[in-house]
């Protein structure tokens, strides 16, 4: 009996902090982006075209930490961009 061979696999790391996310694939690191979220739907752009390769596909996103939004961006209610202006 013959099996398949067996396919690539792509792993893609949404990897960062808040307002510095990046995607990692095979030890190649994309650009920064602004929330976990917008690293994500890179993620997912790039996991679509290996899928039409082919490739098995894996996106590993991380939780939230306590200190962190869960999106992965900057709060922009952490002080007052008024007071500099008084």
């Amino acid at each position: 009996m013959q099996t398949a061979p067996r396919s690539r696999q792509d792993i893609y790391r949404i990897r960062g902090s808040e307002a510095d996310w990046h995607v990692e694939q095979s030890d190649h690191t994309s650009m920064s982006y602004a929330s976990k979220e917008a690293a994500f739907e890179a993620a997912v752009a790039a996991a679509s075209n290996a899928i039409r390769d082919g490739h098995e596909v894996v996106i590993l996103v991380p939780a939230s930490r306590a200190d962190e939004s869960t999106l992965g961006v900057e709060d922009p209610g952490s002080g007052s961009p008024w007071t500099s202006l008084t």
